[in-house]
Formats: structure tokens, sequence, C-alpha cells
């Protein structure tokens, strides 16, 4: 009797939340005058990379590439790296158990960088920072939808004085998630802080790469 191939857990998703709290401890133990120093040494910024690829020169192109993966795993505050950490958990987790660990690790990262130069882009001539891993999880949250389109996910709503839990089919909730991006992207670059067009270029190259992946999917399903 041949048998079945043990389900490997999603490791990697506690990883991604592990290096993230990591990196930011590491930020905090630093003197204040020098976090800055370090948002900018590690994440994209739009000016910067666009003088690297003018220049032409392979080290400076080299070095600002590597700044779009760095950048995936800096982020400026508590509310932000928390923010960002409980969407990772919370699609992160079943996510990788379809796509797999490699798959899985591939979303994170290629979509991450790909989102934070997308951003760049729309905020070309900017000397903002782009920091932060709202790209990469925007990238797990559209791969979950296009993995889950079904899925139900609970949330906590006030009625008066009291709390009542529902849940509500996950794409309404990701649908309203993504408008609120739209709309913020459309505000322009007056809110730049937060750069919503990495948001919504995640969100797309995550769908694309669940859609990309399903036949793989599919076949290691088959052998499991």
């Amino acid at each position: 009797m041949p048998s079945r191939r043990r389900e490997k857990r999603p490791w990697w998703t506690a990883l991604i939340v592990l290096v993230c709290t990591g990196v930011f401890v590491w930020e905090m133990l630093q003197p204040e005058s020098t976090r800055s120093a370090t948002l900018y040494g590690f994440g994209t910024v739009p000016s910067r990379l666009a003088s690297a690829f003018s220049l032409g020169q392979a080290l400076p192109i080299g070095r600002e590439l590597l700044r779009l993966l760095s950048g995936i795993f800096v982020h400026v505050d508590f509310p932000h790296l928390l923010g960002n950490m409980v969407f990772v958990l919370i699609f992160g987790l079943s996510a990788e158990r379809l796509l797999g660990s490699r798959r899985f690790v591939a979303l994170y990262l290629i979509c991450g960088a790909l989102a934070n130069l997308c951003g760049a882009i729309f905020y070309q001539g900017s000397e903002a920072v782009i920091v932060g891993s709202s790209g990469a999880v925007s990238a797990i949250v559209g791969a979950y939808i296009t993995l889950f389109p079904n899925a139900r996910l609970g949330l906590v709503i006030p009625l008066g004085l009291f709390m009542e839990w529902v849940r509500m089919p996950a794409s309404i909730l990701i649908g309203i998630w993504v408008l609120i991006q739209i709309l913020f992207a459309l505000a322009g670059p007056n809110l730049a802080a937060v750069a919503w067009p990495v948001h919504l270029a995640g969100f797309v190259s995550g769908v694309l790469f669940a859609l990309l992946s399903r036949p793989a999917i599919a076949k290691r399903l088959r052998n499991s």
C-alpha cells in the first residue's frame, strides 16, 4: 500500500513574520538619529532608482534592484509592522499550504519587489522612501482570493454596546479593501506616505501569480 506524503506545515509564513519582526526590533535598537538612514539604506527611493538606471552602471543598478527586495522586510513603525503581519498570518497560512513553500516564497519576494518597482515608477522623481511588506502582503491577498474564491472570513461588527461575530465571503471583504486602495491611489501623490499604488500592484501580481500556478498546484496535489 503506497504511503501518503505527509502534509508540509506552512512554516515559511511564520518565518516571514519572525524575520520582519526581528528586523524591526533591530531598527528600534538603533539610535534614533540613524533610523532614517537605515530606512533609506534598505528601501526604494524612486529618484535614486531612476538615477541609477540613467547612469547605466551595473553596480548602482544592482544595488537598487536589491533594495526592491530588502525594503519588504523593513517597517517604519509598530502599527505598520503589525497590520502587515496580521494579513500575512490570515491569508499566508492557507496560501502556502496550497501553493507549496517554494512558490509561496517566490510569491512574496517576486511580487513584493515588482510592487515596489511599480510604486517607484508611479512616484518617479520622489525622494520619499518606499518600505514595508505591504506590496508583498497584497500579493498574498490577491493569490488567496484567486485560490479560494468561495472562502468565508470571520468579522467582528460593533452593534451598539455589543459585538457581533459574523462570517462574510472573503471576496466581499477583499473587494472593499481593493476599492479603498483605488480611491487612495486616485487621490494622488499627496498621500505618498502610504504607497497605495504599491498595494494595488502587489494585489494584481498576486492574482496573476496564482493563475499561472494553477497547473503546478494541480500536479502537486495529484502526486501528494
